[in-house]
């Protein structure tokens, strides 16, 4: 998983985050004096604030604390206690996040957020009932004494309330704030207050395993995980959850340990929407194998003991003598002693069946931490020798950065390693692992994918240097189809008729198709490595190749000073000195970002009713009938060049004399043209067989030896495409054999 120490991500502090917070939220549950449930509930919140300024994850957090506090009013288990760690705990954490910049307003806002706000209102609207309740029947208890005073007669006061007054209250009070709140969200939504569900969100409760945001898509950890995953990770873990969550919720059940079920329940389901999202069940798998173990083995300890030892118990003891505050009844030995030797007897052979297997669990997890705690931007590799060695490219390349480059330098760079340059080079990044502005990554995409001159002309505004992960495996090539699509999602144009932009990549042999290969991503990739590859020397000059080859840095040329120097004087921060300063595009490249289209989340209802439906069917489409979308692609892609190609050859028809000349059975004969005529009418290769007939306008009368020609041929294999050309051409049908 990437959640751990030496990776360069958010998830590295963010676990940790989470995990606290939810122990402050189940301390804070518990009994005792007022100020625990104060103490531990803001706590929670100061913790959920740390998750909050380290990972967008956070949501997960808040809205599973909201999901348990609505768990426990729907079983019944709403007090005071409840409504003073909750209210705390959503009071200092909102009040907390919303200093964090890119959280802002969104817990107040964001749909995704809004079930913990709701479960907060619902929680003072409770919590007023009871203290209406309670004062009514104070007065109600204080009219019945001073009743009985009077009239000297002794009358019985309960302190209970009915369940009509319970009914009563809880209709009006609710009913008000019902009003209320309807009101206000009706004028909030009318202004578009409301923000739209996020495509990793949507995509957790969909039933494809796409989301329609190519972004989202493109990142293997949002795929479904299945039993292998969970294996790899968890391992003997899988198989002792469910014992201890049955464990808990049938025997130890209450306010804080009911967080452990609907944590179980959540873990497990978004898990297995996204691969990644294991890491989440990481906790809750421990605490609950934990709980497993622990009853596994006081089941066999009690037959030794004859109760299940406690360690409370066992310390007020003293263990090794003095007096104990409950003393074992000796009876109990000897009526149970048949029965504890047989539970002895399965434990003994239990712990012997499992030993094997406890100790490749303790094996596997201490070699994993091992593997796992390794920096994840330094791999070891094995040469054809044989030989070992550190492969540290890229950690070479953002100390190169960091040692060769101004201070303010800009580094275009794909999205993944945005945290990597930032945290090691210390330099500026074009984009970085937030990925919330799908605009923005879009013109990245655009501006690596687009033809060498046209990317030139946009990076020259936008950064300084350009950083490409080369060397093969999972470089920046192989990636590139992702950023294609994406900045198609936006600019509409760079894929005609294909959301999926199926030409953009290699070809059947493995070679790099058009549009790849005129790439300014492809171009600086393989810069004097591929056969007649070379970078325009006048736009990007190679400054830095790394040992192993595995990065590539090339400084911009041209690199347009006022651009720069207009987004330095326009810079706005969300407070003086602040880190946090949203970019803002240079005015030379308005003309670009004019030819955008705002990509529109399936689920954003704020959106005016022209919507992508169209885009997002056939992109859907396209994912589940890829073979047919190449085609169509291969197709939409000749008719542009096609179109665009001033000098493109048109086909020659020939005169009436040429065509009898070659009808002349003396003319026919099996040679290398009738054969190449024959095989891309037999392998349906439409498009070949027009460029040979430019080439050779005659092909379309050639015959061979036994009078065939393509005409026959095309009749005989059902090539209705090939027959209207051959026509077009003046091809006879009574040239379909000799007669």
């Amino acid at each position: 998983m990437r959640s751990v120490g030496g990776g360069y991500d958010n998830e590295s502090i963010a676990v940790f985050a989470m995990t606290f917070t939810f122990y402050c939220w189940v301390r804070s549950l518990r009994g005792g004096p007022d100020v625990t449930n104060y103490f531990w509930g803001i706590l929670s919140g100061i913790a959920y604030f740390n998750m909050a300024a380290a990972w967008g994850g956070y949501v997960f957090v808040l809205n599973m604390v909201g999901v348990h506090a609505s768990v426990l009013v729907l079983l019944g288990r709403y007090s005071t206690k409840v409504h003073r760690a909750y209210t705390c705990f959503y009071l200092v954490g909102t009040a907390l996040a919303t200093r964090v910049p890119v959280v802002g307003l969104t817990p107040l806002k964001s749909m995704e957020q809004v079930g913990p706000l709701l479960t907060f209102g619902i929680y003072q609207l409770l919590e007023l009932c009871q203290i209406i309740l309670r004062r009514k029947k104070q007065k109600q208890k204080k009219n019945k004494n001073t009743k009985k005073k009077n009239n000297g007669a002794k009358t019985a006061a309960t302190d209970k309330v009915t369940w009509k007054e319970w009914l009563t209250v809880h209709i009006q009070v609710f009913a008000v704030a019902a009003i209320i709140v309807a009101v206000i969200a009706y004028f909030l939504n009318d202004r578009g207050y409301f923000g739209p569900i996020s495509s990793r969100v949507r995509g957790l409760f969909v039933k494809h395993t796409k989301t329609g945001n190519p972004l989202v898509d493109s990142v293997a950890e949002h795929q479904p995980a299945n039993e292998s995953a969970y294996r790899q990770y968890l391992d003997l873990l899988v198989d002792w959850v469910p014992w201890g969550l049955g464990i808990v919720a049938l025997t130890q059940f209450h306010d804080g340990s009911s967080f452990l079920v609907v944590y179980g329940f959540a873990a497990y389901y978004f898990s297995g929407k996204m691969v990644r999202l294991i890491l989440l069940t990481a906790p809750i798998a421990s605490i609950l194998s934990g709980i497993t173990l622990a009853h596994i083995l006081g089941w066999g300890m009690t037959a030794l003991f004859g109760q299940r030892p406690s360690l409370a118990a066992l310390l007020s003891s003293g263990i090794g003598g003095g007096k104990s505050s409950k003393a074992a009844p000796a009876t109990l030995y000897k009526e149970n002693i048949v029965l504890r030797l047989l539970r002895f007897g399965a434990f003994a052979y239990l712990a012997y069946t499992y030993h094997p297997k406890a100790k490749d669990f303790y094996d596997k997890c201490h070699e994993l931490s091992k593997h796992l705690s390794h920096p994840t931007i330094i791999q070891k590799g094995r040469t054809r020798e044989g030989q070992t060695v550190v492969v540290d490219d890229y950690r070479e390349a953002y100390w190169w950065l960091r040692d060769n480059t101004p201070e303010d330098a800009r580094i275009l760079a794909w999205w993944d390693y945005g945290y990597q340059i930032a945290g090691i080079a210390n330099r500026t990044t074009i984009a970085d692992g937030n990925t919330w502005n799908h605009e923005h990554i879009a013109l990245l995409g655009r501006t690596l994918t687009s033809p060498l001159k046209d990317g030139h002309r946009i990076a020259r505004h936008l950064a300084d240097y350009v950083l490409l992960w080369t060397g093969g495996g999972g470089d920046d090539v192989a990636k590139s189809p992702h950023m294609r699509r994406i900045a198609n999602s936006v600019y509409r144009f760079l894929c005609p008729n294909d959301p999926t932009c199926r030409n953009f990549g290699m070809d059947q042999y493995g070679g790099p198709t058009k549009a790849i290969k005129e790439s300014l991503l492809y171009q600086l990739h393989s810069h004097k490595l591929a056969p007649g590859v070379e970078a325009d020397k006048n736009r990007f000059r190679l400054v830095k190749t790394t040992k192993h080859g595995k990065v590539r840095i090339f400084k911009i040329l041209s690199v347009s000073e006022s651009s720069k120097q207009w987004v330095l004087n326009n810079r706005k921060c969300d407070a003086p000195g602040s880190w946090f300063c949203p970019g803002t595009y240079p005015p030379a490249l308005q003309k670009i970002l004019g030819e955008k289209k705002n990509f529109r989340q399936l689920e954003d209802f704020n959106a005016e009713e022209d919507h992508d439906s169209e885009y997002t069917k056939q992109y859907f489409e396209n994912l589940n009938n890829p073979e047919k979308a190449k085609r169509a692609a291969a197709r939409g892609e000749k008719n542009q060049n096609n179109k665009n190609d001033p000098n493109r050859q048109k086909l020659r028809r020939l005169s009436k004399e040429e065509i009898a000349m070659l009808n002349n059975p003396e003319a026919w004969d099996d040679n290398q043209a009738t054969t190449a005529v024959w095989t891309a009418i037999h392998v349906n290769k439409i498009a070949e067989f027009r460029d040979m007939l430019i080439e050779n306008p005659e092909l379309a009368h050639i015959r061979s030896k036994d009078g065939r020609g393509p005409i026959w041929w095309a009749h005989e294999y059902g090539r209705t495409k090939f027959v209207k050309l051959l026509t077009k051409l003046g091809v006879s049908s009574t040239e379909l054999k000799d007669e």
